[in-house]
């Protein structure tokens, strides 16, 4: 894996913060780690809110 997964913060979008926040509590880590690892694998900078409901589709939400 490329060390900046693991080094670099990603921004999050408000509607993007706004979708985690509705994912219970007790797997929003998990979640979220999981989410950002897919927008790093599109080389993208920045959460949005489509990727939350791309990360949703993918793991079965």
């Amino acid at each position: 894996m490329e060390r900046r997964e693991f080094t670099d913060a990603l921004a999050w979008t408000p509607e993007a913060k706004a979708k985690l926040k509705n994912i219970p509590y007790f797997v929003r880590s998990q979640a979220r780690q999981r989410i950002e690892h897919l927008a790093r694998e599109a080389e993208l900078d920045v959460v949005t809110a489509e990727i939350v409901e791309q990360a949703r589709a993918e793991f079965g939400q």
